[in-house]
């Protein structure tokens, strides 16, 4: 008897030890299997739950950049002619870009005019103001799924095969968001210009750099022009330059791409001055299904998917991962007042990819004399860049000073940093404007309305807060029930005169 226990002892001691061994063992394997590609760079393209933490940060900011005095609504101060269109800059030395982490350019694409294959070492998120066409992102690693042949006669038949990855279509209130380092082009294909305005975040953690955006183009060159006689420091990189192969020696060109010295001469376009939007001849030709029912099919099937709830962010790939979404859709409005507005959120749950780059977008639309705010966003900053119409802001930083007051208009940019106090108001022809967010899931807390912070507390706590009676702290909580956009606002008469005669109490 005694020997058996003394076996069972044992036993149960070499399976503790054992499993002391072993599970430490497969945890550790597990943790390098989680984190491994985040140091070997094994699998770049998957996103997705927590465990890949550091999605979740960006390049701390924590110098003088954001110690903000003065600001002020911008326009471009730089241009890069080419033949089929235009590529302005914001001034990326100003103290608000700089404070934010973002790089701000716009493209004006001609009929006709393709934007030439770039990649950029910082991820971005596109907003078409104007106009439609195609694009495409070359995504490494992806396979090329549409395939095609092609017959050249030259004395005797050949066939060529063309093999690329899927192309697509932007319109106006599309946002297209895409990661650091990978290569698109776009094309107009329609009557009218088409307008894109695309931030930038050089702060990002996909941006291993430093934090000056750098653009490298597969093909043209770029040769930038003062507007206003403005002097960059620092940013010699963005004033001129050539394509990727225009350095490389022509012979180990032509080896490693296995073609002849003439077509190297091409790719390095040493005589080429048509800049990095060109037009092109006749109309783009590749093998693609019809773009407009295959559109619609997916965002069917994708609105299907969330309203059932089968949200498959964690899975997706980048190969197959929708980078589009148009922010304009009114069926897709978070906050309306008949009588203010509309705004709608763009974030990482309605497109996953968000997470990824830790951006967002808001768009808002103001109508006649409509107000949004006060409020301060929680968590990003906001690059906002008006669309349409005019409006009065008003910025407020942390000490209770006014930094902005001024008059916005159609094509002026101007950046609100994190916690700053802004309030909006529309003009009589009304406000459009795109906020850019410097996080995937951007919180804002408004001091006005059904969801203000004023509401959350007390009667008695803002009635000593600011000498004011209780009623006219009820006033103040409940005064304002729409949420976030406001109608313009009339007070009646006897509104008025109780007004007075609480004001009168106060003192």
């Amino acid at each position: 008897m005694a020997t058996s226990r003394v076996l069972g002892l044992m036993s149960s001691i070499s399976i503790c030890l054992a499993l002391v061994v072993v599970l430490p063992s497969c945890f550790a394997q597990r943790l390098e299997g989680e984190w491994q590609w985040q140091l070997q760079g094994q699998n770049p393209w998957r996103f997705g739950g927590r465990q890949h933490g550091r999605y979740r940060y960006r390049h701390q900011q924590f110098r003088e950049e954001c110690d903000i005095w003065s600001l002020t609504a911008a326009e471009p101060s730089r241009r890069i002619e080419s033949e089929a269109g235009v590529t302005e800059y914001w001034d990326p030395t100003q103290q608000q870009f700089r404070c934010a982490g973002v790089v701000v350019l716009r493209h004006v694409i001609e009929p006709k005019g393709l934007l030439l294959p770039t990649y950029a070492n910082a991820p971005h998120v596109t907003y078409i103001v104007q106009g439609r066409g195609l694009f495409q992102v070359a995504i490494p690693g992806c396979p090329q799924t549409f395939q095609s042949e092609t017959r050249i006669e030259k004395g005797s038949e050949r066939r060529f095969r063309d093999e690329h990855q899927r192309i697509k279509r932007f319109r106006e209130g599309d946002v297209l968001a895409l990661p650091a380092g990978v290569a698109k082009w776009c094309y107009n294909d329609g009557d009218s210009r088409a307008i894109a305005i695309t931030v930038f975040d050089t702060s990002n953690f996909q941006n291993q750099l430093d934090e000056s955006l750098r653009l490298f183009l597969l093909a043209g060159s770029r040769q930038m022009q003062e507007i206003r006689g403005e002097r960059w420091e620092g940013v010699r990189h963005l004033e001129e330059g050539r394509n990727i192969f225009s350095s490389f020696d022509q012979e180990l060109l032509a080896e490693a791409l296995g073609v002849n010295i003439e077509t190297v001469n091409r790719l390095q376009g040493q005589n080429d001055q048509r800049g990095n939007i060109v037009f092109v001849k006749r109309d783009l030709q590749f093998l693609s299904p019809e773009f407009q029912e295959e559109e619609i099919r997916r965002e069917e099937l994708e609105r299907e998917a969330r309203r059932r709830g089968r949200d498959n962010g964690l899975e997706e790939t980048f190969c197959s991962m929708k980078l589009r979404h148009n922010i304009n859709n009114p069926a897709e409005t978070d906050i309306f007042n008949p009588r203010g507005g509309r705004i709608t959120a763009l974030n990482s749950n309605k497109l996953p990819i968000l997470q990824f780059l830790q951006l967002s977008a808001n768009k808002v639309n103001l109508y006649e004399h409509a107000t949004v705010g006060p409020f301060w966003t929680v968590n990003a900053h906001s690059i906002c860049y008006v669309t349409r119409g005019r409006g009065r802001i008003q910025i407020v930083r942390d000490n209770g000073k006014l930094i902005l007051d001024q008059e916005v208009q159609e094509g002026q940019l101007f950046v609100v940093p994190q916690n700053f106090v802004v309030i909006k108001k529309a003009s009589r022809e009304g406000l459009e404007y795109i906020a850019f967010k410097t996080s995937d899931n951007a919180v804002v807390s408004h001091l006005a309305g059904r969801t203000s912070a004023l509401r959350s507390l007390p009667a008695e706590v803002l009635a000593n807060s600011y000498l004011i009676s209780r009623e006219t702290a009820l006033r103040l909580k409940q005064s304002r029930r729409s949420v976030a956009i406001f109608g313009p606002h009339s007070i009646s008469r006897r509104e008025e005169e109780r007004e007075r005669a609480a004001a009168v109490r106060d003192e």
